[in-house]
């Protein structure tokens, strides 16, 4: 964080100081929540859980070099004490950012987010120094806490936003005013809180309406593929510039195609030139994350070539996203197991696909949160289409959802062992560990309350070490 007394925090955040000697002692270091992060020069902000409540770890951070506590209630040692650590860190962000040379980027979307956001902060800090947000700390206290990591030497400053309802990106938008803001696209993530599409395009459109206008500087790069999302360039005063594989867009891609280790290559055209990519991620899906990424970049001084170069050495930044392994015996393991939403699994279906050319090809699947009335038309859906990719087998695993997964399999024509429904992890492993040969290639995915990559760790020491069960 760039550096501020405790008296200046104390009066951004409205808080009150308690047993500091020195008020005009400064914070050097990171703004953290949890205690094993405390360093010298830190501040640590307390968090009163279900679980575990931070206050009760306020003399070993100190110990460990924090310089003091952001609390909701005296604990014994420096203390700037609020009513709402939440509340405070927002405001301490605020007041950062406003003290930042640093152009905010900021991205939000049913899917991809991440993967774009770790795309984009690989392409900008090419550039110039780049502070990002680490995996999806997206919410109310991981933004802010990605914000107050920049410091002085920070030129781009790029946060994933995410939202479970309307009113959520307007909140953060507030904290972390975005000069260039990305919205990727509109689908059925959380699709069951928000109600539906028309929903979700309204919150997602926060965004672009909170940047300033095209002579202040502000920008909206909108993906002319998705329909919901082209729309938003009528809610906002900024410039608007087009991304995608439509033939209108500003920076678009052609010749796409997958090499035959499944990684995208293609011509990227922006508004300044066009230069050749071939990435080293995984999917067809990354060619509009890649052109997202590109499109920001450009709006930002790149130009094509420096643009294309970035992006083919850029890799996963973020655990569980289509991380690819082989093991000793020749058997691959994708790990996509992070979260699953429709659009995701469907990508990560034709990546196994694309993958698996003269190979074998299994796809561990489970359930698919927060989906609502369309829950089983979804689950459904998938299962049918990992039949007509012509997936070798598909374990559907866990409840009713893997059911419905299974179930739409069999409808589509997996007849026979095709398609198999499994109670748990362990159950999946244990098939999986006695059925698989080498040249195999095997998808884990679904959302993260389900706790699939557990099957793949398993897998993967398995292959290394012999019998393991999934944990």
């Amino acid at each position: 964080m760039i550096a501020l007394s405790l008296a200046e925090i104390a009066e951004v955040v409205g808080g009150q100081t308690h047993d500091i000697p020195d008020p005009s002692v400064q914070v050097t270091g990171p703004v953290v929540r949890d205690s094993r992060e405390a360093v010298p020069g830190s501040l640590f902000a307390a968090f009163a859980g279900e679980r575990v409540d931070g206050h009760d770890y306020a003399a070993a951070v100190v110990e460990a070099g924090a310089v003091a506590v952001l609390g909701t209630r005296p604990v014994g040692v420096p203390a700037i004490v609020v009513d709402d650590v939440q509340t405070a860190l927002g405001a301490l962000a605020r007041h950062v950012v406003r003290r930042l040379g640093a152009t905010l980027v900021a991205l939000t979307g049913s899917a991809g987010k991440t993967s774009t956001k770790d795309l984009i902060a690989q392409v900008l800090r090419s550039k110039a120094p780049t502070v990002f947000t680490p995996g999806s700390l997206n919410n109310e206290i991981g933004l802010p806490l990605t914000a107050l990591s920049a410091t002085e030497e920070t030129r781009f400053l790029v946060l994933e936003m995410g939202a479970r309802g309307i009113g959520h990106i307007s909140y953060l938008t507030g904290l972390t005013p975005p000069k260039v803001g990305l919205v990727l696209n509109v689908g059925s993530a959380h699709i069951g809180e928000f109600g539906g599409r028309e929903q979700i395009a309204q919150a997602k459109g926060e965004l672009v309406e909170a940047l300033p206008s095209e002579a202040d500087g502000g920008t909206a790069v909108l993906n002319a593929d998705d329909p919901y999302v082209r729309a938003m360039a009528a809610r906002t005063k900024a410039k608007v510039i087009f991304f995608g594989e439509s033939g209108e867009a500003d920076v678009r891609a052609e010749n796409v195609r997958l090499t035959d280790t499944g990684q995208p290559s293609f011509r990227l055209h922006t508004p300044s030139g066009a230069s050749d990519v071939t990435m080293r991620l995984y999917g067809e899906h990354h060619v509009s994350n890649a052109l997202a990424a590109a499109a920001v970049a450009h709006e930002l001084g790149m130009s094509a070539d420096e643009i294309a170069v970035a992006l083919s050495e850029a890799g996963s930044l973020s655990r569980w996203r289509m991380e690819v392994t082989e093991r000793p015996d020749g058997v691959t393991i994708v790990n996509d197991a992070y979260n699953a939403n429709p659009e995701s699994m469907r990508a990560a279906l034709r990546a196994l696909a694309a993958m698996g050319k003269g190979r074998r090809t299994w796809a561990v699947l489970g359930k698919m949160a927060e989906l609502g009335d369309e829950a089983l038309a979804e689950h459904d859906a998938v299962g049918r289409l990992a039949v007509r990719l012509n997936v070798s087998k598909l374990v559907a695993v866990g409840g009713r959802e893997a059911a419905w997964l299974q179930l739409g399999a069999y409808n589509e024509g997996s007849w026979g062992e095709e398609s198999v429904h499994v109670s748990d992890a362990q159950a999946a492993v244990d098939l999986l560990r006695s059925e698989l040969r080498p040249g195999d290639v095997v998808l884990v995915k679904a959302s993260r309350s389900v706790g699939l990559e557990s099957v793949a760790q398993a897998l993967l020491e398995s292959g290394a070490e012999g019998e393991v069960s999934a944990r």
